[in-house]
């Protein structure tokens, strides 16, 4: 009975994962990815980013001219990212409100619960988010915060490639690994 409840736990949590990923990508559709300046600032970028490149590949014979014009796309490639940046917040800012929200009842709903043993003990940073709100001290036990976080880490970036939400290429952060 107890192996049936930890496997009903864990589809729930990856099940609200799934939720909680087209929840923000909707919202995030209705507010920005349907509008016309989102488009129209989707496509600069990616014409920009076409002739940055191209530029880039093809680096003989450069002139001074060539290089000043290459500086000026390289800057309004910048100042289109910011400006993507900008129009990306509102959605932020209302699915982030509603993450709040989501997470507050799965936090109530699977507080002090044990729906994982994992077959190892975790490096003692992820133990805080492994562990989290768990009676005793086995750092085997999982908390339903762990599987929360590496569902949603999978599901949504690819929840956003199947609807073709992602953000063009050059306007993501190189620095992060996810794309975020």
């Amino acid at each position: 009975k107890q192996t049936k409840m930890a496997v009903a736990d864990i589809v729930f949590i990856i099940g609200a994962a799934i939720f909680s990923a087209l929840f923000s990508e909707g919202l995030s559709w209705v507010l920005i990815y349907r509008t016309e300046s989102y488009q129209r600032l989707k496509a600069n970028i990616e014409k920009l980013q076409k002739k940055v490149e191209a530029r880039k590949d093809a680096t003989t014979g450069s002139s001074k001219s060539k290089d000043k014009k290459h500086e000026r796309n390289e800057d309004s490639l910048k100042t289109l990212n910011q400006d993507m940046q900008l129009t990306k917040m509102k959605s932020t800012f209302a699915v982030g409100l509603s993450m709040v929200a989501f997470f507050g009842f799965l936090s109530s709903h699977f507080d002090g619960r044990i729906v994982a043993k994992l077959p190892f003990e975790p490096i003692s940073f992820i133990t805080g988010i492994s562990h989290r709100n768990l009676p005793g001290s086995d750092y085997t036990d999982c908390s339903f915060i762990f599987i929360y976080v590496l569902s949603s880490m999978f599901i949504r970036p690819t929840v956003q490639k199947i609807l073709g939400t992602e953000a063009p290429r050059s306007s993501q952060n190189p620095t992060n690994p996810w794309g975020y």
